[in-house]
């Protein structure tokens, strides 16, 4: 049984050791907010925080977040109280197609709490690892830039915990 903290509730799960954290999460949880888009940990759709960090969850197996910390973009906001980025996704529009969006705002997300005012180049340095196959790109860049602007990126702060739900005979 392997125990960690999802979106601010200890769960346990009796998933296969390497199965990769990405599904257990969206199978077992049912929290399907985070997207597969490659398997190799390239398109960054996946990202989710380990203890606080962007990490690529496709490929990380669930043994590696035992005893840790995870959220997912269910954990960051809610529709009646948005973390600021989703707040800025909402307002300059960002969203195209949408699939790579839980993960570039977790990306997001992680840089402003490392970074709370990071220049054009930062800003790119942290996102790169995140594809957007709509290229909205600017207006991601801007939404980041406005967060960071009105001097709302602090330390992320998770929305009441997303229940995770799991299915008869697993511990949440």
């Amino acid at each position: 049984m392997i125990e960690f903290i999802l979106n601010g509730k200890v769960v346990q799960t009796d998933d296969e050791p390497d199965t990769p954290l990405l599904w257990v999460v969206r199978d077992t949880f049912k929290l399907t907010g985070s997207k597969f888009g490659c398997g190799i940990a390239k398109c960054g759709a996946c990202t989710m925080h380990i203890d606080g960090s962007a990490q690529q969850t496709c490929v990380l197996p669930i043994t590696a977040v035992a005893g840790k910390t995870v959220t997912t973009i269910e954990g960051l906001g809610t529709p009646d109280n948005l973390h600021p980025l989703q707040q800025a996704w909402v307002e300059q529009g960002v969203p195209q197609c949408g699939y790579c969006q839980s993960g570039q705002i977790m990306s997001a997300a992680s840089l402003l709490t490392d970074n709370p005012n990071p220049n054009e180049a930062q800003l790119e340095a942290a996102m790169e690892r995140n594809i957007c196959r709509c290229g909205c790109y600017p207006r991601i860049k801007q939404a980041i830039l406005s967060v960071a602007e009105q001097g709302q990126s602090g330390a992320v702060q998770l929305a009441t915990p997303v229940a995770a739900k799991a299915p008869e005979g697993i511990q949440s």
